[in-house]
């Protein structure tokens, strides 16, 4: 793929117009190919784009504007519909090259499973990597109603890779007893309905260590965030997200990449979840491209 010729619509706001000088890639996995309850997460990518373009380039959390960073919006990887093997296969593929070429990965999903294949390729180059992984679903089953590649198994099968003992989920308030019990048994960091007071604790054991960050949009309450797929119920504001994402910036952790996933506009006509969307994941860019 030709990088610089990747993606004719609109872009995020302040995308360079060159690839080889960005040190960050904004991609779109427009995947939603296995999810259990609500589609719709394809669209998610396009959207957080075009409402981009009302964002002030200012963080005043932050104090730094997008002209501050270097960052590339190569756009959606053309996926093919319905074929999830392939689809993750195409990722991996696609964000291999980013990181050979020294870029940062910052992804716009689709559905959580599209998060997978760029863990694997993270990994594979960063030994140390540590996943922060902000969500409302714990995420750990090995195969959901006998489908492996399914939205439900990304952090169980990143876990089985790194070891669970390097992942570290924050924001959770649904799974299965199972899953509660795996993680508990084998190490793993859980944080039950809360992000940030839990995160700061755990920051200071991630420092100096690359990280990958992956936040659903579900975390969110439903008030905050109504257009996703699985809503749940008594998630946090936006604002602690926000202040989360804050946290981790200032932080001495070293992000080697992240995403955002799981916003699904059909389901919000009001597109307050992708106005949210599209202001976390600058704030993401400017906490995380250093």
């Amino acid at each position: 793929m030709k990088f610089d010729e990747a993606y004719s619509g609109n872009v995020f706001i302040k995308s360079a117009d060159s690839y080889n000088e960005a040190d960050a890639v904004i991609y779109g996995m427009p995947m939603d190919w296995t999810v259990s309850w609500r589609p719709g997460s394809r669209f998610g990518p396009a959207r957080i784009r075009e409402a981009s373009v009302g964002l002030e380039e200012y963080s005043p959390y932050l104090d730094r504007e997008l002209d501050d960073i270097r960052y590339y919006d190569a756009g959606d990887i053309p996926l093919p519909f319905g074929n999830a093997g392939k689809s993750l296969d195409l990722i991996a593929g696609f964000v291999r090259q980013l990181l050979a070429d020294g870029k940062i990965p910052a992804g716009m999903g689709g559905e959580h499973l599209v998060s997978l294949p760029v863990m694997k390729e993270v990994a594979a180059v960063h030994e140390d990597l540590a996943i922060i992984h902000i969500d409302a679903h714990t995420d750990l089953r090995t195969e959901y109603e006998g489908e492996e590649h399914s939205h439900s198994t990304p952090i169980r099968k990143i876990a089985d890779i790194i070891g669970p003992r390097n992942v570290h989920s924050f924001g959770i308030r649904s799974g299965m007893k199972e899953e509660f019990e795996w993680a508990r048994e084998n190490g793993m960091h859980i944080s039950k309905f809360d992000v940030l007071e839990p995160l700061k604790e755990v920051l200071p054991s991630l420092s100096g260590r690359p990280v990958y960050v992956t936040i659903d949009i579900d975390v969110l309450d439903p008030a905050h965030a109504p257009g996703t797929g699985t809503v749940d119920c008594g998630g946090i504001t936006s604002r602690e997200l926000l202040a989360s994402i804050h946290e981790i910036a200032r932080s001495g952790v070293r992000v080697a990449g992240f995403d955002l996933v799981e916003v699904a506009p059909v389901y919000d006509p009001s597109e307050q979840t992708v106005n949210t969307a599209s202001k976390l994941f600058r704030e993401m860019l400017l906490g995380f491209v250093k």
